[in-house]
């Protein structure tokens, strides 16, 4: 079935069979089924963050009969992405969608937004260059700075780790991974404790996890260093190098990090590894050590705290060591340590709700601006969630808040001066709607006093 420009189909209604009373009619360009969409411009809006990217990116058309400016491409590639659309493909339908086209604004209003081609030159070749790919990158980092100056928080925790983005193609620096049993690209993240992404990296996918470590965390560093704040940093084994400790203490950073074992270690912890005389119990025996270690690698000794776990049914102990200069109790070292599972948790969010493993150009660069679109445009679910959602779901995940706030079917009435979008009411009431747009109007900044 072909459809008009405006999105109206050309042939008559659809009918069904068990009730012949029913009749399916399609109104691309009067009905949206992403109408949630608006309460996240409205976020962007009050804090100011696509300005931010346009103060930044370089518009690298010539010509001056240009439809599109780029914010607002840029915003129908995130806003996109927020919504489901992995990729450019559905762009020519997105365009027609009244939400996607009020959220783009400017002439896309009375006509459309950017189409399929539009799109695909956007991400592959404007935003590809190394001057745009770079300032794409430090985005994430602004916009989270401009978030903190709404919840002014006493410390930073940085949570580094590295994921898995399969490929299924010929792209450009894909290679089998033999961790993941897979080819695949490897790409980095850091993330702090409020789940915000504050830098990531698109890496080939045979490079070792730690690859590349100070070329996406010392960025993040330099923007914390002139603050007053308690800085912490947490990562597994794979980040056990002398040269992470060395920059994190330098830095005035307290970090705990998952420290390989090898014979020595285990033979200081060796009476902690006997079996436990007697009938095995049907819980889980903890038991928690502390001294001073030194590898030849390293430059001094430094704090190592292990915990043994033995668990019921099972024969020999989980054992764990965690390198740190934390001056805490082991019992408290150990569980500011396995906090960092949930940077775990907001990867997997990363590649369910927003689907960030979706890297299918043929060049490194162009799937390196994939990334950082997949990451803009999770920040922005993420500063929805923690600064703009009422305290009753305020716990939805980034899934939840796709489905239930985004996914909102509205039909748009247009009048003289006004487009209104009634909208349904399922997930989301009224009411609660309302509340979310208050509490964004209260993250606005407020003129001074005369």
């Amino acid at each position: 079935m072909m459809a008009q420009p405006a999105g109206e189909a050309e042939s008559d209604a659809l009918r069904l069979d068990f009730d012949r009373r029913l009749k399916l009619e399609f109104h691309g360009s009067s009905v949206t089924s992403d109408a949630g969409l608006l309460a996240y411009r409205e976020l962007d809006d009050a804090l100011g963050l696509m300005a931010i990217a346009g103060q930044h990116l370089v518009d690298g058309r010539t010509g001056r009969n240009g439809r599109h400016d780029l914010v607002g491409t840029l915003r129908q590639s995130v806003f996109g992405r927020l919504a489901g659309y992995e990729d450019v493909n559905a762009a020519d339908r997105l365009g027609r969608d009244p939400a996607m086209r009020w959220i783009v604004g400017g002439k896309a209003i009375e006509r459309d937004a950017a189409s399929t081609s539009q799109m695909g030159r956007f991400e592959t070749e404007w935003l590809a260059s190394n001057e745009n790919l770079a300032a794409l990158t430090g985005l994430s980092g602004q916009w989270i700075d401009r978030v903190h100056g709404c919840r002014s928080p006493r410390s930073i925790v940085l949570d580094m780790d590295s994921s898995v983005s399969p490929t299924h193609g010929d792209q450009e620096g894909t290679a089998y991974n033999g961790h993941f049993a897979c080819t695949c690209y490897h790409p980095l993240f850091v993330f702090n404790q409020f789940g915000d992404l504050e830098r990531s990296a698109l890496r080939p996918g045979n490079v070792h996890s730690a690859d590349g470590w100070k070329d996406v965390l010392e960025p993040v560093v330099a923007r914390y260093r002139e603050r007053d704040l308690r800085r912490y940093f947490r990562a597994d084994a794979a980040f056990a190098n002398p040269e992470v400790y060395e920059f994190l203490e330098a830095e005035g950073y307290k970090y705990t990090i998952r420290l390989p074992a090898n014979r020595i270690l285990q033979d200081r912890i060796g009476h902690l590894l006997k079996r436990p005389v007697g009938r095995p119990p049907i819980t889980v025996r903890r038991s928690y050590a502390n001294f001073s270690y030194q590898a030849a690698s390293w430059t001094m000794p430094r704090r190592v705290v292990p915990k043994v776990e033995w668990h019921p049914g099972e024969l020999y102990p989980r054992v764990g060591f965690i390198v740190t200069n934390l001056s805490r109790p082991v019992e408290r070292v150990v569980a500011f340590y396995n906090k960092r599972g949930t940077c775990e948790q907001w990867l997997k969010e990363g590649k369910n709700a927003i689907k960030w493993t979706r890297l299918s150009c043929c060049s490194f660069a162009a799937n390196a601006v994939r990334l950082q679109l997949h990451a803009l445009a999770y920040n922005l679910a993420n500063i929805m969630r923690t600064l703009a959602l009422p305290e009753a779901v305020a716990q939805w995940s980034l899934t939840s808040l796709r489905e239930k706030l985004v996914k909102i079917g509205a039909k748009v009435v247009r009048h003289a001066r006004y487009a209104v979008f009634q909208m349904a009411e399922v997930a989301v009431p009224k009411e609660m709607f309302g509340q979310i747009l208050r509490l964004i109007d209260g993250l606005r900044p407020r003129p001074a006093p005369a």
